[in-house]
């Protein structure tokens, strides 16, 4: 297997400022944010990890959360020796991601960037981010994601030639819907834009790994809006794997790695930290 980074994926926020239409998550769950005495928990359960890991911060919207540049970032930078990465709308402004590039220098591993077009238009998105990038360290990834929705499949190239001509990296995700993946009738335009076997660096197709070997749940933990923590995401969905609750610190990890047991991995944070047999990050 290869070399592997131990990761958190934590959902800073349930609450989004943007209420997009093809969003995954239905309204009803897109609410809540932890307080402050429980962030102040999660801190500490996350400066009890052993080693050196890679904390993921999502949402919602994780720059929507009060707490989020005036204790979630500190704290982490200041309580850990952990890397920090996250997944953002990039609504936030100039001087809110000036004070972030600055607080997380020397540790910001992956800086994702998802991209809307109901909210924003694909030059001015390229714009702030290439001006952002310059803020960063080098060794930081910077990504942008966009949902690949069916029927638009024109739309989105022409974002992808946008961002790439701006020297920014593109990363499609295919537009899952309940237990996989929405059907596409342009299998040739999809093959076109996506390339025809594409690795979990090049897109999130939410391939199917069942019967290989994982290190969800020991070196790769999901870290929910309300402190629960689970194995993955796939077995949150489905009501399994829940190993504690990171506000109290009552976690428990599995011992070892063992055998997938679900026919979609939804995102490729596990793959692209070498958490899945026969997956080369």
């Amino acid at each position: 297997m290869a070399e592997r980074i131990p990761t958190v994926e934590w959902q800073v926020a349930g609450a989004c400022n943007y209420d997009c239409t093809y969003c995954i998550q239905s309204r009803k769950y897109r609410k809540g944010r932890p307080r402050r005495e429980q962030v102040d928990g999660a801190l500490d359960f996350f400066a009890s990890l052993p080693g050196r890991w890679e904390i993921k911060c999502s949402g919602g919207e994780a720059f929507a959360h009060p707490l989020f540049m005036a204790e979630i970032v500190p704290g982490l930078m200041a309580r850990t020796e952990h890397r920090i990465s996250i997944l953002t709308n990039f609504s936030a402004d100039t001087a809110t991601l000036h004070r972030f590039a600055a607080l997380t220098r020397g540790r910001l591993s992956v800086f994702s960037a998802s991209f809307h077009t109901e909210y924003t238009q694909a030059a001015a998105f390229a714009k702030k981010l290439s001006w952002f990038s310059d803020l960063l360290d080098l060794e930081a990834r910077v990504v942008i994601n966009q949902v690949v929705l069916p029927g638009r499949l024109a739309e989105a190239a022409a974002c992808r030639a946008v961002f790439e001509a701006a020297g920014l990296q593109w990363f499609p995700q295919l537009y899952k819907i309940k237990g996989g993946v929405a059907t596409y009738e342009d299998e040739a335009g999809l093959r076109a834009l996506i390339g025809d076997r594409p690795g979990p660096k090049e897109a999130n197709t939410a391939p199917s790994y069942l019967g290989r070997m994982c290190w969800a749940g020991v070196e790769y933990l999901v870290v929910d809006k309300d402190g629960g923590v689970w194995s993955c995401r796939t077995a949150k969905r489905h009501g399994q794997g829940r190993l504690g609750d990171a506000f109290s610190g009552a976690v428990e990890r599995f011992s070892g790695p063992s055998p997938c047991p679900y026919t979609i991995c939804p995102c490729t944070v596990p793959a692209n930290r070498g958490m899945i047999e026969g997956v080369t990050p």
